[in-house]
């Protein structure tokens, strides 16, 4: 975000609004989006809920990046991320060339090693290190693939570009996860994998919802449940299946659909209970912890924020669950504790995913408007929340 006081959601989003030439009347009326909720979210004085930024950007025609400001180049330039991108871009644009006679990719077991380490380091949020790591690996997985083009190389480059999604994901370049994702879905092709293209249908549904595309996200969700019918049956393809579930919930809920929302969740959780815990399977964190996250992310989207600070209050979390996960947890129920007035809660939950995954927390939109909503209220607020605006860039 650059550092200029200015630089707020609102304030992109009265500065498109202007650029369109419309008035916040009409703005609001395209996208039904309150006017009072618009008149305030411009003037900083209220935050901008995923759905609001989402039917804003809309009604305007502009990507939601362009409203929440990612990537947020200034801080990625602060903590040496900026120039780890364009060498994983570069990776991903050579995955038709054949083999590279420059590189000599270690053996297969070795590769495979190193991609699972990539994927558990996601996990733990050290996501500088897998970004330095990640293009070398691409490059030798992609020589070993089309060398020895067996199902198992495929499966290998196909993993690579799931971790190429997740890191450009949580650094805030949509258009790169988008390349990742086709990338990631033309190995499993070659790779005759309904399982992976199942989960790669999942993760693209999640970035039509970062969109606010809800219905193409939503078709996402169908045409993956499609793909793993063809799957073999067992507990691999039950955990992407439930996984499934989860993400057509938060679409539901972000698109205001409760009955569905609860459905998805229910069948979710249904699911859950045979499978257990199952994090590891495709690192997707699966099992009836992430089933009780997912609700309260539900409820938080439906606005139904006294519920979501309940439920969250009854979930226990195993140790050792991902950090990547629980950070994602604590950045939902920060939000639902600032709506209902828990502002040292809600701080103090920005904190716990602060401490738990510090790239992560600090390139994520609902941290910042989270933030944005408590500096408005910061008469109330402890000390310690100035710093914490300075290493948001705010």
């Amino acid at each position: 975000m650059p550092p200029h006081t200015d630089e707020h959601t609102g304030a992109r989003i009265a500065r498109t609004r202007k650029v369109r030439r419309l008035t916040q009347r009409e703005l609001a009326d395209l996208s039904h989006v309150s006017y009072s909720t618009l008149t305030k979210v411009e003037q900083g004085a209220l935050p901008a809920s995923p759905s609001v930024i989402g039917a804003l950007a809309r009604a305007m025609s502009v990507p939601v990046t362009e409203l929440t400001g990612q990537p947020y180049l200034e801080e990625l330039r602060q903590d040496q991320l900026d120039g780890l991108i364009n060498p994983i871009r570069e990776a991903l644009n050579i995955y038709d060339l054949g083999p590279d006679p420059d590189v000599i990719p270690r053996p297969v077991e070795e590769l495979e090693a190193h991609a699972e380490k990539l994927c558990a380091m996601v996990r733990a949020t050290n996501i500088k290190q897998v970004a330095a790591d990640l293009p070398g690996l691409i490059h030798e997985a992609t020589t070993t693939a089309h060398t020895a083009p067996a199902d198992r190389n495929w499966r290998l480059l196909a993993s690579t570009y799931r971790t190429a999604y997740d890191v450009t994901t949580k650094l805030g370049f949509p258009d790169l996860c988008t390349v990742a994702l086709d990338r990631m879905d033309w190995a499993a092709q070659r790779a005759s994998d309904p399982a992976l293209s199942g989960m790669r249908q999942y993760l693209r549904a999640l970035a039509y919802l970062r969109a606010s595309d809800y219905r193409t996200g939503k078709r996402l969700v169908r045409l993956g449940m499609a793909t793993l019918d063809q799957a073999e049956p067992g507990r691999v393809t039950d955990v992407l299946t439930g996984q499934l579930h989860l993400g057509a919930a938060v679409l539901a809920g972000r698109d205001k659909d409760k009955d569905t929302a609860e459905g998805h969740l229910s069948e979710a959780e249904r699911i859950a209970n045979r499978t257990g815990p199952a994090e590891k399977v495709h690192w997707l964190s699966f099992g009836p912890t992430n089933v009780g996250v997912h609700r309260v992310s539900v409820l938080a989207e439906l606005d139904l924020y006294p519920e979501a600070v309940h439920s969250a209050q009854e979930i226990t979390v195993p140790d050792g669950w991902p950090p990547s996960r629980l950070a994602h947890h604590h950045a939902d129920v920060a939000r639902a504790q600032m709506w209902t007035g828990h502002t040292d809660s809600a701080f103090k939950s920005l904190l716990k995913a602060r401490k738990l995954a510090p790239q992560q927390t600090r390139y994520h939109p609902t941290v910042r408007e989270t933030y944005a909503g408590l500096e408005a209220a910061k008469r109330r607020m402890p000390d310690t929340f100035s710093n914490y605006g300075t290493w948001l860039g705010r």
